[in-house]
């Protein structure tokens, strides 16, 4: 694969960093024009490809030119190549442009690259500039849960991310566990000291890998939203819930629909007939699904849910 942060000429940098201004800006042929110069003098840069295929796009969602949209797709097609772990998104370009299916857009290496260079400034920019509230949220849903337990021996934090959920729930459990695909974010949790473990993980990796009925609680705060179909992880979750446990977590709604739809925003929403279902299939039960807006979107409220789960009584592991 080609570097990431260069193309390891200077020229052919130089040509990129005029594409993405002109990009930003609004100029998508001039854009174009520059990609397709530092491609002529370093072939093999994917992020030259991607922004290629970006700046394509934008033209074809003006123009509705079919040959503009080949081009995009021949370029996010070209990129893969070069980059088949898709740590730069091409399918989820791709996927925009109807080429590939919505629900696999996203992979893990995307997201993983996606929080590496964020962490630092992560927490500040989702709670001060996004409106962030969703740990809190989710702990008001579970003390208005009739019954609801006050304490959780075991629990199990998805996507713990810098750990915002562990302070929220600060002593509401005894043992905490944490998974996230970015060491970056794992550091900033570690910090908190709030952890009895933590663990490089895809979720859905992580859950298969901890014993059958050892966690009371899991909890997936704005997590969901990278996943497409949102059922191999909610039978991960009922899987590692003991009987009677609790699972809590935000979904962002679609504005229309009841599946999965890929938005603009680069995230997953989750109509509320595919999150019943999916539930169902996994043997769980949603007692309580009530409408968050769990941040904010160029000051905009993203519709959301909050959902919680249980794992029947009855159900025994294998």
């Amino acid at each position: 694969m080609s570097h990431q942060r260069s193309s390891g000429n200077l020229l052919a940098d130089r040509r990129y960093a005029y594409a993405e201004a002109c990009l930003a800006e609004g100029h998508a042929a001039g854009a174009a024009e520059m990609a397709e110069q530092a491609l002529e003098i370093s072939s093999d840069y994917a992020p030259a490809w991607v922004l290629l295929g970006r700046a394509r796009a934008a033209t074809f969602a003006i123009s509705g030119a079919e040959a503009e949209r080949a081009a995009a797709l021949e370029a996010f097609g070209r990129a893969l190549a070069l980059d088949p772990d898709d740590v730069l998104g091409s399918r989820l370009h791709l996927a925009g442009l109807g080429a590939v299916e919505a629900a696999t857009a996203i992979g893990p290496a995307y997201v993983r690259a996606l929080f590496e260079g964020y962490a630092p400034r992560f927490e500040r920019h989702l709670v001060d500039e996004l409106g962030y509230r969703g740990p809190q949220m989710m702990v008001d849903a579970l003390d208005a849960l009739p019954d609801a337990p006050r304490h959780f021996p075991r629990a199990l934090d998805l996507g713990c991310g810098t750990g915002l959920m562990s302070r929220a729930l600060e002593g509401r459990v005894g043992q905490l566990v944490g998974c996230d695909l970015s060491l970056a974010m794992l550091a900033q949790a570690r910090r908190t000291g709030l952890y009895a473990r933590l663990r490089e993980a895809d979720l859905v990796a992580f859950l298969a890998a901890e014993p059958p009925g050892s966690a009371d609680l899991v909890t997936a705060a704005d997590v969901f939203i990278y996943l497409g179909d949102l059922a191999p992880a909610l039978r991960g979750i009922a899987r590692v819930l003991a009987p009677g446990g609790l699972a809590i977590l935000t979904v962002q709604s679609p504005e229309a629909g009841e599946g999965i739809v890929l938005g603009a925003d680069g995230r997953y929403a989750h109509g509320d007939a595919h999150l019943r279902e999916s539930a169902r299939t996994a043997g769980l039960v949603i007692v309580a699904m009530q409408q968050a807006a769990i941040r904010r979107q160029k000051k905009i409220d993203v519709p959301g849910r909050v959902l919680i789960l249980q794992k029947s009584l009855n159900v025994q592991d294998n």
